[in-house]
């Protein structure tokens, strides 16, 4: 399974991704001393090795560490996220899902809704 990714991350597989990708890269242990209500170190490191066996991360040695980097950029590893989010929750339906956002309680402020008016106007223009 190494080499194909896998979107499906539990909880505490995402908190791990978002520790690494924030750091870039990390250690076992960093990423226990960042995780919010840590588990065992063998845990961490049990999730570690899953997340490279699904193909989000890969290793390194550093003297007698792993050092875990991410095997997709940032960018690319939350598009994907956002396809599966989209299919799962709004039928892939973009426009559902902006319809959803945009009636919470909140919404959006001016300023947002100025650049997205901003991103569909390129939009269109690329689409002509």
């Amino acid at each position: 399974m190494a080499g194909r990714t896998s979107d499906s991350l539990s909880r505490r597989e995402r908190q791990i991704m978002e520790i690494i990708y924030r750091r870039g890269q990390a250690t076992a242990l960093e990423v226990l001393a960042e995780l919010p209500d840590p588990p065992t170190k063998t845990a961490v490191r049990t999730l570690l090795r899953i997340l490279e066996e699904k193909g989000h991360l890969r290793h390194k040695q550093e003297g007698l560490a792993y050092v875990y980097v991410p095997n997709r950029p940032r960018a690319q590893a939350a598009r994907s996220a956002f396809r599966r989010m989209l299919q799962t929750f709004f039928e892939g339906s973009l426009e559902k899902a902006v319809a959803s956002h945009l009636v919470d309680e909140g919404g959006l402020s001016a300023e947002e809704l100025q650049r997205l008016a901003e991103l569909i106007r390129q939009a269109r223009k690329k689409g002509k």
